[in-house]
């Protein structure tokens, strides 16, 4: 299609510009979002099994969507309200993926078909092949999913994203059909080859900049003064919601740094080598480098360079002095999902599986039953003789400097760990 790609491209400046646009606050200063992939697509391959063997249920609550949307639903902004259209419904009995069994045998083939392929033709078709099967309440929601498992193909949709690209290409798209998700899918892969370099070849770039211009947050003409004396109070209110967002994520990132920095310390004192997440290595605390702290990379492992690209993102990793053998991995979380860092584990223990290696969620106080709930999950009940404790933000900043002081090995670490009690 024609586009005006000067006037976009002025567009797309003001966007990356803006330091409270989704651009700046999810797309590319959220570590995050990175990681979320890989849970993602993992939490999918489970609800396929679980559709295939019959144990996906027949409600969302307690199913493995529901933490396959939860991971979504918590990378906030875009994929706000993505988990909403999976809800049973029962006054209408929607989507009817939870009582109709060839319904959800249809998804569940849908999904699968999705995983293995990575043709856009071929993605297209099996979009066409579900919109089809006509089942109810299932529509381009389901597109948010798609985008975590082909992010260079599949843009995400919601009620946002549609209002700025019709504002944005002077269409009329409706809500909940297909067909106008397929339309608007080729004209965002199209527009974004014609801005080339402007953004990313991931569509969450393209389709955040939809997004804001949806909510309000960019005007199209330059000038909001004019947008916020038409629809003022809602747009100012989407305005102080991302100044919120935004407040409540730098204190996270502190505190998730911090965190990072006692573990740091505390792994050296205790006289192991320490491998922070790469997107981290640059950080500091307190004045302290992590990059000055930590290796450069992690050593080799003999590891299928897909787990190595998992393990290199667990947020703190500590290695034997003498050998390169794991000893202790943590993940650190915070409001992100704690499934997502657990699977990152899982990974690492079904990669190397070893008696000896130690797993440690740490956590705020506050989510220590959903701990305890993500414990409870099947997944973690088959690691063997590997074990999987969690600890507490305010334990390990307690007890810091004692241990780094009185600690021999890994093993102090187990005076302040918990684990599921059975």
């Amino acid at each position: 299609m024609a586009i005006d790609v000067e006037r976009l491209n002025e567009l797309v400046g003001r966007y990356k510009q803006d330091p409270e646009s989704v651009y700046n606050t999810w797309f590319v200063d959220s570590p995050e979002r990175l990681k979320a992939f890989r849970s993602i697509r993992r939490g999918v391959i489970d609800v396929v099994d679980a559709i295939r063997t019959d144990r996906f249920g027949n409600d969302f609550k307690g199913s493995p969507l529901e933490t396959v949307l939860e991971s979504i639903t918590e990378q906030r902004q875009v994929f706000d309200g993505a988990a909403h259209p999976f809800y049973w419904k029962p006054k209408l009995r929607i989507p009817d993926i939870y009582e109709n069994d060839e319904h959800k045998r249809m998804f569940g083939e849908f999904l699968r078909r999705c995983l293995l392929s990575t043709d856009a033709d071929r993605l297209n078709r099996e979009i066409v092949a579900l919109d089809k099967c006509r089942i109810k309440g299932l529509g381009p929601a389901v597109a948010n999913i798609l985008y975590f498992l082909h992010p260079t193909i599949m843009p995400p949709f919601n009620t946002a994203i549609v209002r700025g690209f019709n504002a944005l290409f002077t269409d009329r798209k409706p809500l909940g059909k297909w067909t106008a998700y397929l339309e608007m899918r080729q004209v965002i892969v199209e527009v974004n080859e014609q801005i080339g370099s402007a953004l990313s070849k991931d569509l969450g770039a393209l389709t955040g900049l939809l997004f804001d211009v949806g909510v309000g947050k960019i005007s199209l003409d330059g000038d909001s003064s004019e947008a916020l004396a038409r629809e003022r109070e809602q747009i100012e209110k989407v305005v102080r919601k991302r100044h919120r967002e935004m407040a409540l994520e730098r204190q996270e990132e502190n505190e998730h740094l911090k965190i990072q920095h006692h573990l740091t310390a505390i792994g050296r004192a205790l006289g192991y080598r320490v491998h922070v997440a790469g997107n981290d290595r640059n950080r500091q605390f307190n004045g302290d480098s992590l990059a000055a702290m930590t290796l450069s990379e992690l050593p080799e492992l003999g590891l299928p360079e897909e787990i190595i690209q998992t393990v290199s993102l667990i947020d703190v990793i500590w290695l034997a002095k003498a050998h390169d053998q794991i000893v202790c991995a943590f993940e650190v979380e915070k409001s992100t999902s704690i499934y997502s860092g657990m699977l990152r584990l899982l990974d690492l223990a079904g990669s190397i599986g070893t008696p000896e290696l130690q797993l440690f969620l740490v956590a705020p106080d506050g989510r220590e039953k959903e701990v305890l709930a993500q414990l409870c999950r099947p997944a973690f009940q088959q690691l063997g003789d590997v074990a999987f404790r969690y600890i507490l933000f305010q334990e390990l900043c307690d007890h810091c400097q004692s241990i780094c002081k009185l600690g021999d090995d890994h093993r102090v670490m187990l005076k302040i760990a918990k684990c599921k009690p059975f």
